[in-house]
């Protein structure tokens, strides 16, 4: 090190930011390093992601993982993951009172699902509708549920969580999750020895 170079990482840290970025994900899923908030931990790292069916983007999302060796109140541990998902839903599944339990329900059993070992999970379910005014009245009116979740991992591998947020992100767009014994199948590059369709 020199004088005025940042400390390295600690190992803890770098580990589990290497787990953060699976080298496979479903094919409807678009995964992108995005850049970590600063403040709210000494080290932090951050993926972010949109579901897709065909060209229609249907739900979008970031997951942070904070790290501070020392912990934060609240934390159980070193490390923090933050989530959060936003998709586009009908009118008539935002107005559903059971929307919120539902949906909080679908990352609980999707971490769990995974095996994704965590604690002090705590989060909000938002629907929000909106509607057009002025010269944007022709607008449809559009209905998102937002989640937003933060819970503590009791590992430094992540993977188990960041596949558990996956899911979630699958079902908020309306795409239920592959059963555990089913891979997900990624369709094949075309080679140049194969015919070409008219």
């Amino acid at each position: 090190m020199t004088l005025g170079e940042p400390p390295a990482p600690p190992a803890a840290f770098r580990r589990a930011l290497e787990t953060l970025r699976p080298a496979e994900v479903r094919p409807e899923i678009e995964l992108e390093d995005i850049p970590a908030p600063q403040r709210l931990a000494p080290y932090s790292g951050a993926v972010g992601a949109s579901v897709y069916r065909e060209d229609d983007e249907l739900a979008v999302g970031r997951l942070i993982m904070l790290f501070d060796p020392d912990g934060q109140r609240g934390w159980e541990g070193p490390f923090r993951l933050v989530a959060y998902v936003r998709a586009d839903m009908e009118p008539e599944i935002t107005s559903d009172p059971l929307l919120g339990p539902v949906a909080w329900s679908w990352l609980t059993e999707a971490l769990d699902s995974h095996g994704a070992n965590y604690a002090a999970a705590g989060g909000t379910v938002t629907r929000a509708v909106s509607e057009g005014f002025g010269n944007k009245a022709e607008d449809p009116v559009t209905t998102e549920l937002e989640l937003r979740a933060s819970w503590s991992p009791l590992d430094e591998d992540l993977s188990a969580h960041v596949a558990a947020w996956c899911d979630l992100m699958c079902l908020a767009a309306g795409i239920p999750p592959l059963p555990p014994d089913v891979a997900a199948l990624h369709p094949r590059p075309a080679r140049r020895e194969d015919p070409k369709v008219p």
